[in-house]
């Protein structure tokens, strides 16, 4: 869904990069208390897994394609503040390296994709891990509901931006039924990678998992093969945490992220995504601009004078995320919470 130079015009795109800045800066900010020493090298591996999964285009109709948006996943597993800056890292380095969603129109992609998919999901989850159970298999379903809805949100808000401040005269019924319907289908696929990604964390870390922290779980008695909770446990115990260390957890993501974009990548689907089918059906494209950085030796995820397209594709795919975990992980290293700073969240919450 990245939108390119000449979708929107220039006053909506400069309102845009406003909220988008003031965004960033309140996030900058409240990344402070979702972060300390051992949660944010995984908030910069968290953008790097992201910049490598949106190279991932996953059939959703015919001649269509999706991406993971990535804001809800973020959210669950960083926080929502850090969650903003993470799509935010992606979206700057796919626009300067790769041509990937125009620089003016830079405000308009972190607004829709990184600022609305994050509130909107992690708003969402919230109050579903509230009546769910409170069992990690609820944040599991509660990650998939809120990344379904917040794909679509994105399109509804492209879809009110377009009518502020489109550059083609479209009726706006059409493009509004046209993303919304697409991208409900897409929204399918960032469900189901989400959540399989969120079990997959807590499963083995769930003190690492932000959406998770909080929960807990009573203690239990097997009672001629049936679980019961033990007598005198009125309060709930704090469940088990694995280990402290976050080495194994760190290195393991990034191998994905690197295998994923430096191989997997090769074989996504060559299909235009939904805003680009869209665009394309709609006559939404014709006033499209060419990008600042089109002769970037990175441009389109190929690597400039690298004929074999599936070594010039992987190794653009292993840069960028060597690129994005390096940017990220110093973004956020510096808004960290230091040890002499207040206690950690992690230290006084307990986790399923």
């Amino acid at each position: 869904m990245h939108v390119p130079d000449g979708f929107i015009n220039a006053p909506t795109s400069a309102v845009t990069g406003v909220v988008a800045a003031g965004a960033i800066a309140v996030s900058l900010r409240g990344a402070r208390r979702e972060l300390d020493e051992r949660t944010a090298p995984l908030a910069g591996l968290v953008a790097a897994f992201i910049f490598a999964v949106q190279m991932l285009n996953f059939p959703v109709a015919a001649g269509t394609s999706g991406h993971l948006l990535g804001g809800a996943l973020a959210a669950i597993l960083v926080g929502p503040f850090t969650g903003v800056l993470c799509v935010s890292v992606v979206l700057l380095m796919q626009g300067i390296l790769f041509a990937d969603g125009g620089l003016t129109a830079l405000g308009v992609n972190i607004t829709d994709m990184a600022i609305v998919t994050t509130v909107v999901a992690y708003a969402l989850f919230r109050g579903l891990v509230k009546v769910l159970p409170r069992t990690r298999r609820s944040v599991t379903v509660a990650s998939f509901v809120a990344a379904l809805v917040s794909v679509p949100a994105a399109a509804l808000a492209f879809t009110v931006l377009y009518w502020i401040g489109g550059t083609t005269d479209v009726a706006i019924g059409k493009v509004a039924t046209a993303m919304i319907g697409v991208h409900v289908l897409i929204g399918i696929g960032e469900a189901v990678i989400t959540a399989l990604t969120v079990g997959a964390v807590i499963a083995v870390r769930p003190d690492l998992v932000y959406g998770a922290r909080g929960l807990q779980q009573r203690l239990k008695l097997r009672v001629n093969g049936e679980l019961v909770d033990a007598p005198g446990a009125s309060d709930p115990a704090p469940a088990p945490v694995a280990a402290r260390s976050h080495r194994k957890v760190w290195i393991t993501g990034l191998v994905a992220s690197l295998l994923l974009a430096g191989f997997v990548s090769f074989y996504a689907s060559a299909d235009p995504d939904g805003l680009e089918k869209v665009a394309a059906d709609k006559g939404i494209d014709e006033k499209t601009e060419e990008h600042a950085a089109a002769d970037s030796p990175l441009a389109d995820y190929g690597v400039k004078d690298i004929s074999d397209a599936r070594i010039s594709g992987g190794l653009a795919g292993v840069i960028g995320v060597g690129v994005t975990v390096v940017a990220g992980s110093a973004v956020f290293w510096s808004v960290r919470r230091r040890r002499s700073d207040d206690a950690s969240p992690t230290d006084t919450e307990t986790t399923v």
